[in-house]
């Protein structure tokens, strides 16, 4: 039989789904005819059901930057909510930065996973209209970060692993956080992440944009979701740099390599995490549990590591980033000319006349 956590709504299908709505559409037309006529149209809906499969996996195995840019910000996406209440067991929050407030979008607490405690940072961007106001739409403020790596050296004071789940699209950009430190509360859990003596794992679950991501994202283990996103700026962001036209964003995020896939292939993660066919919206307990396997299992190696070499291999890992250049260099090449030409094709500012006097 069909699994019902397949079925999304009707406004929740994404641009390139037509068909799966088409498919979805009349299964649902055949099984109140069912009900109605009382007819058995049980071998349609089953050749329904195997020609959806093959499109959601033709369709998710070929998938362009932009369109995992898409997946990545499904509405019914799992939240940090979600893997608080589907694989930690006692979760208690720690709240406050002990100076200025408490940020919503930043959530940190203690918790089980498996048999392992653990303390759980992550970022909330909030599931409804008055949640993602509240939480700032998952973008976190300097009070924030700053709670976040309070938590973590209290984590450390007690030899209590941590776990980051980011999921943002990026730090807070508004005057009142540039007034309260943004740049340097971020810059200060970069310096500070790598000193921790307690094994850490962050994982990408949809959205990495930028020093936002950075900010809880490093550790021993880098890992993302499938269809998630890390980067240096998001797609919109970039197209609005370059070309100056926001409408761009499906070549910025070409050239970004964004994807879990590329980004793997570059070396800058370590892990890819399967989702479920046709994304994590579309089973969130599959991929829940995908996630807690990997937690689990990537925690057994880390402990069994001894603590300064943790910490050295950490190092070693953060400061190796780039540092086989000409591979980079040739993997990241056309990407590069795409943006050397666009940045030459593009419009320039009218220079300013001045005023004769």
């Amino acid at each position: 039989m069909r699994n019902n956590n397949n079925r999304i709504s009707g406004g929740d299908y994404l641009d390139f789904e037509g068909k799966i709505a088409d498919l979805d559409r009349q299964m649902i037309e055949l099984s109140k005819l069912s009900s109605i006529k009382g007819i058995d149209y049980s071998a349609e809906i089953r050749r329904l059901q195997q020609e959806q499969v093959a499109e959601l996996k033709r369709i998710y195995s070929n998938l362009t930057a932009w369109q995992t840019v898409q997946v990545a910000r499904h509405p019914k996406r799992p939240l940090l909510n979600d893997y608080l209440n589907l694989i930690v067991k006692e979760f208690r929050e720690l709240h406050g930065d002990r100076c200025f407030g408490d940020d919503r979008a930043m959530i940190t607490g203690l918790g089980q996973i498996g048999r392992e405690k653990v303390l759980i940072v992550g970022q909330n961007k909030g599931r409804n209209i008055k949640e993602k106001t509240t939480c700032n739409f998952g973008c976190a403020n300097p009070e924030g970060y700053r709670k976040a790596i309070a938590k973590m050296k209290f984590a450390e004071k007690y030899n209590i692993p941590i776990v980051t789940l980011i999921d943002t699209p990026g730090a807070h950009p508004g005057i009142e956080a540039e007034e309260r430190g943004q740049a340097q509360a971020i810059a200060v859990n970069l310096t500070e992440m790598p000193r921790l003596r307690v094994p850490v794992i962050c994982i990408c679950i949809g959205e990495g944009g930028s020093g936002g991501a950075l900010g809880i994202g490093v550790g021993d283990r880098l890992a993302m979701l499938e269809f998630a996103y890390y980067s240096v700026i998001s797609p919109e962001g970039c197209a609005a740099i370059l070309w100056r036209d926001g409408s761009q964003a499906i070549d910025a995020a070409e050239a970004l390599k964004l994807t879990s896939k590329d980004l793997y292939k570059l070396g800058l993660i370590d892990a890819v995490i399967p989702e479920p066919l046709g994304g994590a919206h579309r089973n969130v307990h599959d991929t829940v549990y995908n996630v807690e396997k990997y937690i689990v299992k990537t925690l057994a190696e880390l402990k069994r590591i001894k603590l300064d070499n943790l910490l050295e291999n950490r190092y070693k890992k953060l400061r190796s980033i780039g540092n086989k250049s000409n591979n980079l260099r040739k993997k990241t090449r056309p990407s590069r000319i795409q943006i050397k030409s666009t940045i030459k094709t593009a419009p320039s500012k009218s220079k300013p006349i001045h005023a004769k006097v």
